[in-house]
């Protein structure tokens, strides 16, 4: 059974609390999709496009929720540490329940990614990634309860903590500084 206090769970309880029928794993994962695509970080724009997946307007404790989410994946690529924290079951929930909970995410990415308008063509590395996003969406079933099912979806979690990271360097350039008048 997953720990209770996982933030996986406390984010599943409070959109339970506000009648939310969405995984806290598709949530994450749109807004890592559309972060990673170039979308910024300012809180309105990504209210909006999660009021889209909740079907309404979020109540305020999930609204500070979700600025608090945001802030979280701000820091995770902008920092230094380069690692992303992904919203999933905890290692004690059924491995069943743990691959679904990822395929949600990979397609709540794949959505975000996709609702963000990017200027140029993605190098084959990044058409890569989402494509490689979007199998893992369609095969958490696929997962068998074993040592080898464990262990791959193990492989998959660590590919999908680096994954945005290709993306987000690739279409999230920050704008580029002001040139500064030369002193001559």
């Amino acid at each position: 059974m997953s720990s209770p206090n996982s933030p996986y769970n406390a984010f599943a309880a409070l959109l339970a609390t506000t009648g939310q029928p969405v995984s806290p794993a598709e949530l994450h994962g749109l807004l890592l999709g559309r972060s990673c695509a170039g979308a910024g970080f300012e809180p309105e724009p990504w209210l909006e496009d999660a009021a889209e997946l909740l079907g309404s307007a979020p109540q305020d404790n999930l609204r500070q929720a979700l600025i608090g989410l945001q802030e979280m994946v701000k820091n995770e690529l902008t920092g230094s540490e380069m690692a992303v924290v992904l919203l999933l079951p905890s290692d004690e929930a059924p491995l069943g329940e743990r691959a679904a909970a990822l395929g949600q995410w990979c397609q709540g990415f794949l959505g975000g990614f996709g609702l963000t308008a990017r200027e140029g063509a993605l190098s084959s590395d990044a058409v890569e990634v989402l494509q490689d996003l979007a199998s893992i969406a369609q095969v958490q079933s696929a997962l068998e309860d074993s040592d080898d099912g464990e262990s791959d979806y193990m492989e998959v979690m660590e590919y999908l903590r680096v994954a945005p990271l290709l993306l987000f360097a690739e279409c999230a350039k920050p704008a580029a500084p002001a040139a500064k008048p030369s002193l001559h």
